[in-house]
């Protein structure tokens, strides 16, 4: 999991940076709303990426997706004060349960 905590204080640190010369800084300086939009548009070709593979073949293409979904939602819960590691908290916690019982659980009581 290095790679996710250097990633992290990488993503930490670009909010002091310029974002003439930060990808991620002038995602900052966007605002959440166009951090919000990134993440949909990396779902949305997340979605297309794995529609077209093919479990036997090489897919690349969706692998890449993926890792672009994830920079943008940690550049998200960065922006929003939130730590990503967590997102790997929560998942370890979840780990060993049931997923029917967990989400029974985070489900609101019916009235």
């Amino acid at each position: 999991m290095d790679i996710l905590d250097e990633l992290s204080q990488t993503l930490a640190d670009r909010r002091g940076a310029d974002p003439d010369t930060s990808y991620v800084a002038s995602l900052y300086a966007a605002g959440l709303n166009r951090i919000l939009e990134k993440v949909g548009e990396e779902c949305t070709e997340v979605i297309v990426a794995a529609k077209d593979a093919d479990p036997a073949a090489d897919n690349t293409d969706l692998v890449n997706e993926v890792a672009d979904l994830w920079f943008h939602s940690m550049v998200m819960l960065t922006h929003l004060n939130e730590d990503p590691n967590q997102v790997l908290q929560v998942l370890r916690a979840r780990f060993g349960i049931s997923g029917h019982d967990e989400k029974r659980e985070r489900a609101p009581a019916a009235e």
